[in-house]
């Protein structure tokens, strides 16, 4: 499979990956260790080849890769992607928290200067 190099394009093909909700339940099922095509399909409803191609877009954004082991090819859980992905949420959630604990300080100040009149 082709690696994406651009960090941008690694990062926006693995939020791309991850805003389908079945590829989201594969990346959950790979939790638990590695799983053949006919395992990851199993709680779907859906033909073998629509369980591919969910499965190029995961390998695609670096999010899983198929071992080559006989006639199957075991898929797994790659985590890089997602701590990559995860780095660039907590960069939003540090800016978050410090505009609500400024929120915070500012409504404590309004309910002291309120209890003062």
């Amino acid at each position: 499979m082709v690696k994406l190099q651009d960090p941008e394009e690694t990062l926006n093909a693995t939020f791309q990956a991850l805003a389908d909700p079945t590829r989201r339940q594969i990346l959950m099922q790979l939790v638990s260790g590695e799983a053949t095509v006919l395992q990851l399909a199993e709680p779907f409803q859906m033909s073998l080849p629509g369980i591919s191609k969910h499965l190029k877009v995961l390998e695609k954004a670096g999010l899983i890769e198929k071992g080559k082991a006989a006639q199957f090819r075991p898929c797994r859980l790659k985590v890089e992607a997602l701590q990559e992905a995860n780095q660039w949420l907590e960069q939003y959630k540090r800016l978050w928290e410090e505009r609500l604990d400024r929120l915070d300080a500012y409504l404590l100040e309004l309910q002291k200067s309120k209890g003062k009149n």
